[in-house]
């Protein structure tokens, strides 16, 4: 994966998968502290013990329909390859959460890539899932929060091609009004 927003659905997707019902999706871009920190929590099923002993293994996965499960090995290798580290902490029926940090003004960094259709994508593809997007760049905030968004919308459902134009606008809108390079 090229972009960090494409490591962002993957492991969204993986939460998915396992029955999350809320994803929440945190980003921090601090130029002071030189970091880009990216966190994503569920309330998923998790994982035991093992299966979180073995999920680093690009060889290892629960999926049935390929062979390999190389989405979390490629973001852990990403994030120290730019001088950052990553985490993964699971407890079965417990949600997992993944975090990824770069240094930011590293030459090996991925760049974020676009983020407001990374999130449109999540929407459309998991309508009954509430989506928490929070995004931090030095001192500004932008929140995307589905639970409001479905709330203002009424009886439009949020994956009507009206409600995702509405969201990726917001999503830009937002983005681009606390400085950030997404």
């Amino acid at each position: 994966m090229i972009e960090i927003s494409l490591h962002i659905l993957d492991i969204v997707e993986n939460s998915t998968r396992a029955g999350a019902k809320s994803v929440y999706i945190d980003i921090i871009e601090d130029t002071r502290m030189d970091l880009l920190s990216i966190e994503i929590r569920d309330n998923g099923s998790g994982m035991s013990e093992d299966v979180l002993k073995k999920v680093m293994d690009p060889f290892f996965t629960t999926k049935t329909v390929r062979n390999i499960g190389i989405g979390l090995p490629m973001l852990a290798h990403a994030a120290e390859r730019a001088g950052g580290r990553f985490i993964i902490e699971s407890k079965e029926e417990g949600g997992t959460r993944v975090v990824a940090e770069f240094k930011l003004s590293h030459i090996d960094r991925q760049p974020l890539g676009n983020i407001a259709s990374t999130l449109v994508t999540l929407v459309v593809g998991n309508p009954d899932v509430d989506f928490i997007y929070r995004h931090r760049h030095n001192d500004r905030e932008y929140i995307m929060d589905t639970r409001a968004l479905k709330k203002d919308m009424g009886d439009l459902p949020i994956e009507h091609v009206k409600a995702l134009i509405f969201i990726r606008e917001q999503v830009e809108c937002g983005l681009k009004n606390i400085g950030t390079e997404a």
